[in-house]
């Protein structure tokens, strides 16, 4: 996994979750945090907060849905 690999797939979900690119890609959050900060800095993604409960709520740890969103060119 590097960092070009990373952008594609935020890219192709447009906006994704971190609990989604952990499963997906198969990385842990300590790998993948400063990833998306480099992503962030760069401009290229935001993170972006959801007030919304999904209908099967789960109690999820916050941190596991932080989602990012892309805002870079193509």
């Amino acid at each position: 996994m590097d960092l070009t690999e990373l952008k594609d797939f935020v890219f192709d979900f447009g906006r994704v979750s971190l609990a989604e690119m952990k499963l997906y890609l198969q990385i842990d959050r300590e790998i993948l945090n400063p990833m998306l900060d480099s992503l962030v800095e760069q401009g290229i993604v935001k993170k972006s907060y959801t007030a919304e409960e999904c209908e099967t709520c789960q109690k999820c740890d916050p941190e596991e849905i932080e989602f990012y969103e892309w805002v870079g060119n193509t």
